[in-house]
């Protein structure tokens, strides 16, 4: 039940987030549901393998790269999922800034 509200949540920030962004669309809800689903797969699946190949160039860019990773693994949720689409890779780049950065702030855990 827990994993199901997340992805929830995660769709409905996905889906907020569009509107503040001109350059994000997502045709609607089920759509929104289904970028969180495959983001989330994405991110668990493909992101580490490419985290760990591409590690001398993070450690040289202290970890920025990691930025350029989101932002082409956005792009990827794009090119899968068709309701939702990004017009360019600085909109990619602000897109999983955002998500980031509320997905950590909602679904943080208190110790």
């Amino acid at each position: 039940m827990h994993m199901l509200l997340r992805w929830l949540i995660s769709a409905l920030v996905i889906l907020a987030v569009s509107y503040l962004l001109p350059g994000i669309h997502v045709d609607g809800l089920f759509a929104a549901l289904i970028t969180a689903l495959v983001l989330g797969l994405i991110n668990a699946i493909i992101k580490p393998v490419v985290i760990l190949l591409t590690l001398p160039i993070n450690l040289i860019t202290l970890g920025l790269f990691t930025f350029v990773i989101n932002a082409a693994l956005v792009m990827l949720a794009a090119k899968i999922v068709d309701g939702f689409s990004v017009d360019g890779f600085l909109w990619a780049l602000a897109f999983s800034l955002i998500i980031s950065l509320t997905n950590s702030l909602i679904h943080r855990k208190e110790i």
